[in-house]
């Protein structure tokens, strides 16, 4: 007769109590989750929705689609804290935007403010969600304006329910972080004919080649997530184009997630941009097979993937968050032409500017977070006095600022520093000091 085992009905309790909290326990001491999800934001084809960027040239609207825009998420998770960085290819993400949309993610998610880091690629030929003068409407049409705003009310649920998703597939996970360098970008503020300075190719100017890896993988090492960051304008499909794209940014991501097979999300993010081109752009050519988009974008996602796969991970990652808005002086400009080749220009006084930093903490991993376009100097003083040798730049991130300019920078009075709202003498400090408190802080 087989033997029958029988436990106390308090034993049973108490095993099924230590099973469940058992992964609690683990989370305690640091052990990491993590998980991804991306959703398709692509307009139809034929809505002729307002384009971002490039002023008003734009505003009658997309002829057609040469490529798709994502939301991308990634949610993080240490057993004690949570924490979320969605990307989406989009312009900009303005701060009425950044409004309306974070209280979304909190409310789906339960993921504080201070831990989400919500930025755009910067795309220069995505459809317009607001930020830019003169979008809002198409010729004055105002079905089409309401169309067009139904269509912004359903990406901001869109990203909403990407975060719930990413944060719903959350899984033990090993991360890690690598760098290397691709010399797909270039310094764009060049001397021109005339004596100034303004937008070009200056082989010679200061320009970041780093390729910022970080890399989510299952306990088994399959992939989750690859999240890339590489300071580069999304711009190679130039001013006159009307096809939607997510140009570089989205190129580059749409590579590493093929490579692998689509089995993982493979947000890119935009360094400190603010003066840096894509050494090719191409206004004519936009036939995806042989076109500068794709070309750029594979050449970039190799070094991505060639990191990734040398990235040795951990499954330890305390996660810690902290932001802040630093407000410094405006400036505006003289009236009269907005480019001066004998640089005479003598800027007026404006209205503050609020920039909202953030910094996230995945173990020794900083991300750091700027609600602007920082040129790359910038950047470069932050890496170098940052107390964390793996310490990236995310920008356009947590609502939009304008360009943030270098104190030097200001000495050539470039397309950068005609456009920045920013006093000389205070943002540059006001950045790199303000990220540098916040990491002290954590």
């Amino acid at each position: 007769m087989k033997k029958i085992w029988s436990i106390p009905i308090t034993a049973v309790t108490a095993l099924l109590l230590l099973m469940c909290s058992f992964p609690t326990l683990l989370a305690a001491k640091g052990q990491l989750r993590a998980g991804a999800a991306r959703v398709n934001i692509t307009p139809p084809a034929d809505a002729r929705f307002p384009m971002g960027a490039y002023g008003a040239s734009r505003t009658t609207g997309h002829t057609g689609i040469h490529d798709s825009l994502y939301f991308r998420a990634i949610v993080v998770d240490d057993g004690q804290t949570q924490a979320a960085i969605v990307v989406g290819d989009i312009g900009l993400v303005s701060h009425s935007m950044w409004e309306l949309v974070i209280p979304r993610i909190i409310a789906a998610t339960g993921i504080p403010q201070t831990h989400i880091m919500l930025a755009a690629t910067h795309t220069h030929s995505g459809t317009s969600l607001g930020g830019y003068s003169g979008t809002s409407t198409v010729n004055g049409d105002i079905a089409k304006a309401k169309q067009h705003q139904q269509y912004i009310t359903d990406v901001h649920e869109k990203i909403s329910q990407v975060t719930l998703e990413a944060q719903a597939r959350l899984q033990p996970a090993r991360v890690g972080v690598g760098q290397g360098r691709s010399s797909v970008n270039m310094n764009r503020r060049a001397r021109i004919a005339n004596g100034g300075w303004w937008l070009g190719f200056n082989p010679d100017g200061p320009s970041d080649k780093t390729v910022h890896v970080i890399k989510f993988e299952t306990l088994r090492g399959e992939p989750i997530a690859i999240l890339s960051n590489y300071g580069v304008h999304a711009t190679i499909m130039g001013g006159q184009n009307q096809l939607i794209s997510a140009d570089i940014a989205g190129s580059t991501a749409r590579f590493v997630e093929q490579h692998y097979g689509d089995r993982l999300v493979a947000p890119w993010t935009s360094g400190a941009a603010g003066d840096q081109a894509p050494i090719y752009t191409d206004e004519a050519t936009f036939d995806d097979r042989i076109g500068p988009v794709s070309v750029l974008g594979q050449i970039l996602g190799e070094e991505v993937i060639r990191v990734a796969g040398s990235i040795r991970t951990s499954s330890r990652g305390r996660i810690r968050a902290a932001q802040t808005v630093a407000t410094c002086p405006g400036k505006k400009n003289p009236p009269g032409p907005r480019f001066r080749p004998d640089q005479s220009y003598q800027f007026l006084d404006g209205d503050p500017v609020d920039i909202r930093l953030s910094v996230l903490m995945i173990g020794n991993i900083a991300i750091t977070g700027v609600s602007g376009e920082p040129l790359t100097m910038i950047s470069q003083r932050l890496q170098q006095l940052s107390p964390f040798k793996e310490t990236l730049m995310v920008t356009l991130c947590n609502g939009f600022s304008g360009y943030i300019c270098d104190d030097d920078a200001y000495d050539q009075v470039s397309f950068e520093i005609v456009k920045t709202r920013l006093k000389r003498g205070f943002a540059e400090d006001a950045v790199v000091n303000g990220l540098l408190d916040l990491m002290e802080g954590l």
